[in-house]
């Protein structure tokens, strides 16, 4: 991997908090990407690859030491890391800190989110936080639908 983001101070709950509609189970962080996913281990020791882009979770290795053996090899950093984006963004000036990803100003679950889709540096949380939510609103809604966007204000912590 180009850049190794630790992940022993992030706080999980608080990254899974809008995810736990598709991952209720109890998980370890063992790493995430420039771009907010996550790589997450199960009480059974798998590797689960949470891609917030789109809103899937996916078993890519049996155990921690497979998925590191695995993600060192160039189509894994390629398909996992996004390695080749990732260097694009940092020739832009965008170098996240261990608590910032590289967001997009349209997300790839979208149509609309092609070649012109604007990077910029996110706080890790809201990013991935954000969605959580989005992904979960649209999780039912067939591939190919319109959707529109209504954006409210938060809600009131209490």
């Amino acid at each position: 991997m180009i850049k190794h983001f630790p992940v022993e101070n992030l706080d999980l709950e608080r990254l899974l908090s809008e995810w736990r509609w598709l991952c209720p189970q109890r998980v370890s962080l063992i790493a995430r990407t420039a771009f907010g996913d996550l790589f997450l281990r199960d009480e059974a020791g798998a590797i689960l690859w949470l891609n917030s882009a789109v809103g899937i979770l996916t078993k890519v290795a049996d155990s921690e030491a497979e998925f590191r053996r695995v993600a060192a090899t160039p189509e894994k950093r390629s398909e996992w890391f996004a390695e080749e984006d990732f260097r694009a963004g940092l020739s832009r000036g965008l170098d996240p800190t261990s608590s910032q990803c590289i967001g997009l100003s349209v997300p790839v679950v979208f149509a609309e989110s092609g070649s012109s889709n604007a990077p910029y540096i996110a706080d890790l949380y809201e990013y991935v936080s954000f969605l959580g939510d989005l992904n979960q609103q649209i999780s039912s809604v067939p591939d190919g639908t319109k959707v529109a966007l209504r954006i409210q204000p938060p809600k009131p912590v209490s």
